[in-house]
């Protein structure tokens, strides 16, 4: 995907993390713009909740990033979430929206209130999805899973 030279370029790492699945979780992105003067801007969020899943933390990374960005962008986003990255890309979730989010196997879709608030981010923003490893030295994702285990590890009983 060519990126729109009118947007601003911002690059977003995201990453969760949960212990039991379901069990406590936690979300790490890092959002990084390099301004017109070369000056590379960071800034970094996280969440966690007491029980929920390690999808449901992937999903919410990803929309915190995009959420946090006030203009339409032109993103590049990094995620080690197949589950993310293969549902947007492989145009998954659009089917399950269309059948009323019911998957192919006629089964109900999981975590449609993030994907309710994911999908009008990606018409507002463009975004390029990239799939990393996890934990394969990836400095960014590293950063991202050490930001998302700290919160699991704050919300864990």
């Amino acid at each position: 995907m060519i990126l729109d030279k009118g947007r601003p370029q911002v690059m977003i790492f995201s990453d969760g993390a949960c212990s039991g699945n379901p069990g406590p979780g936690g979300w790490g992105t890092i959002l990084q713009f390099t301004d017109p003067a070369g000056r590379l801007h960071e800034k970094e969020l996280s969440g966690g909740e007491p029980h929920t899943t390690n999808n449901r933390m992937e999903l919410t990374g990803v929309i915190s990033g995009l959420e946090a960005l006030v203009t339409p962008c032109a993103v590049t986003l990094t995620t080690d979430s197949r589950y993310v990255v293969d549902s947007i890309t492989k145009r998954w979730v659009y089917a399950w929206q269309k059948k009323g989010w019911i998957k192919s196997d006629k089964k109900p879709a999981l975590n449609v209130d993030l994907w309710e608030r994911l999908l009008p981010l990606l018409e507002k923003h463009q975004v390029t999805f990239v799939w990393v490893k996890g934990h394969a030295g990836h400095p960014e994702n590293e950063r991202c899973d050490r930001l998302a285990v700290a919160q699991r590890d704050r919300h864990a009983h």
